[in-house]
C-alpha cells in the first residue's frame, strides 16, 4: 500500500477533459449541466458545521449512497471522488510485481494507478474483457471494468458482468468495477451483487453536475470492505462534500429527469453528428466521434474558435482520429452542432430549451 517512487519519477500526468477558459462552452468534460435544487442551501448550511471535524463514520452519506446503488450502508466506504475509490481499491489489492488487467481504449488513470503501485498493466480490449477465462485471469491480481466505458460509452450487460465476476472469484482476481457514469442509466449496479472480491467505485460529481466538490464512494463486502475501510484516510470527505452529496443522492426526481433528457438529447445529437462523423453507439452522457481523414487538431481548433471546447480523444490508447463530446441540454447541444459545422444553430426553434 505504498506508492512506488520509481513509478512516480518515470510517470506522467494523464490528460483529461475539463476546460479552464470560462468563455468557452465546455463539451470536453462529461458532467451534468444542471444541479439538483437545494444544493446551494445544503452547501451553505455545511459551512458552520465545517468548524468541527466531520463524523468519520459518515452515517447519513453512507445511508444515502447505499439506497442509491441498492446495498447495505455498512458496505459503503466514502471517498473524495470516484478516482480516490479507484486508488483505494488498487493500493489494497496490488503489490509490486503484480499484473492487472486494464481495458483499452478506456480511462487513462487505470494504467497510471496500477503502475503507481509497482504493478504492471496488461491491456485488453474493453469489449473483450468480460469474455476472458481462467488462463488469463489467474496470473492477474486485479481486473478493471468500466461501465459505461469511457470514452466509447457502451455499458456492459449486467448478467455478462456478473458471470465475469464469478470467473474472477474462481481465479482469486479482485474485480474493480468503475461505475462513474452508470447513474446516467437505469442499469443495476454491481454493488447489488455482494461478492467479497468485487469493489465498485462510484462518482457523485458527474451525475449531479458538481465535479469540483470531489465526492464518491466504494462498495465492497466482507474482508475486502474491512480492508478498504481501514486503509481509507480519516475524514476522507469534507463536511460540505458529505452534506451536499447526501442531499443529491436523495433527489430521485432529478436523477429520473436527467436520465430521460440525456437519452433523448444523445439520440438527437448522434443523428445530427452522423451527417459528418462516424459516431459510436453510447449509453453514457457522451459520444465518441471518428473524424475520419480530417485533422483532429483542426476540428478541435475550429470548435474552439466557435466558442466550444471538445475532448481530444487521441489521448486514449489506440484512438488516432477521434474526438469525444458531452451530451448537455438542447440549447448547448445546438451550439455544439453549429461549432462542428453540422448544422446552423436553430435559435428560433420552438423546441429549443431556454
Amino acid at each position: 500500500m505504498v506508492v512506488d517512487p520509481d513509478a512516480i519519477s518515470a510517470g506522467e500526468r494523464v490528460p483529461h477533459g475539463g476546460e479552464t477558459d470560462r468563455d468557452l462552452l465546455d463539451f470536453s468534460a462529461n458532467t451534468n449541466p444542471r444541479t439538483p435544487a437545494g444544493v446551494g442551501d445544503a452547501y451553505a448550511a455545511a459551512l458552520e458545521a465545517s468548524r468541527r471535524y466531520p463524523d468519520d463514520g459518515y452515517p447519513a452519506f453512507r445511508a444515502a449512497a447505499a439506497d442509491f446503488v441498492g446495498c447495505e450502508p455498512e458496505r459503503v466506504v466514502p471517498t473524495p471522488g470516484g478516482l480516490a475509490a479507484i486508488r483505494l481499491a488498487m493500493e489494497t489489492a496490488l503489490e509490486p510485481g503484480d499484473e492487472a488487467l486494464v481495458p483499452y481504449p478506456s480511462f487513462g488513470e487505470y494504467a497510471r494507478e496500477v503502475e503507481l503501485q509497482g504493478a504492471t498493466p496488461r491491456f485488453v480490449r474493453y469489449d473483450d474483457l468480460t469474455e476472458l477465462g481462467p488462463t488469463v485471469l489467474e496470473p492477474c491480481a486485479l481486473a478493471v471494468c468500466c461501465t459505461p466505458n469511457n470514452p466509447t460509452g457502451d455499458a456492459i450487460d449486467p448478467d455478462a458482468l456478473a458471470s465475469f465476476a464469478a470467473r474472477c472469484a474462481d481465479a482469486e482476481t479482485t474485480l474493480l468495477v468503475d461505475e462513474a457514469f452508470l447513474g446516467f442509466t437505469d442499469r443495476r449496479s454491481m454493488a447489488t451483487l455482494d461478492r467479497e472480491h468485487v469493489v465498485v467505485a462510484r462518482s457523485l460529481t458527474k451525475l449531479f453536475g458538481l465535479p469540483g466538490l470531489r465526492a464518491g464512494f466504494a462498495v465492497a463486502t466482507g474482508d475486502r470492505r474491512e480492508t478498504l475501510a481501514t486503509a481509507r484516510r480519516a475524514w476522507s470527505l469534507g463536511t460540505p462534500a458529505a452534506r451536499v452529496g447526501t442531499h443529491c443522492l436523495r433527489r430521485t426526481a432529478f436523477v429520473r429527469e436527467t436520465r430521460a433528457r440525456v437519452a433523448s438529447e444523445r439520440e438527437r445529437l448522434r443523428e445530427a453528428l452522423e451527417e459528418r462523423f462516424d459516431v459510436h453507439d453510447s449509453d453514457a452522457p457522451y459520444l465518441l466521434c471518428d473524424v475520419g481523414d480530417r485533422d483532429v487538431a483542426t476540428v478541435i481548433a475550429d470548435a474552439r474558435a466557435a466558442g466550444v471546447a471538445i475532448r481530444d480523444a487521441t489521448t486514449f490508447r489506440t484512438l488516432d482520429s477521434h474526438v469525444r463530446v458531452a451530451v448537455k441540454d438542447r440549447t448547448a447541444n445546438d451550439r455544439l452542432l453549429a461549432a462542428l459545422g453540422v448544422r446552423e444553430r436553430a435559435a428560433d426553434d420552438p423546441e429549443t430549451e431556454r
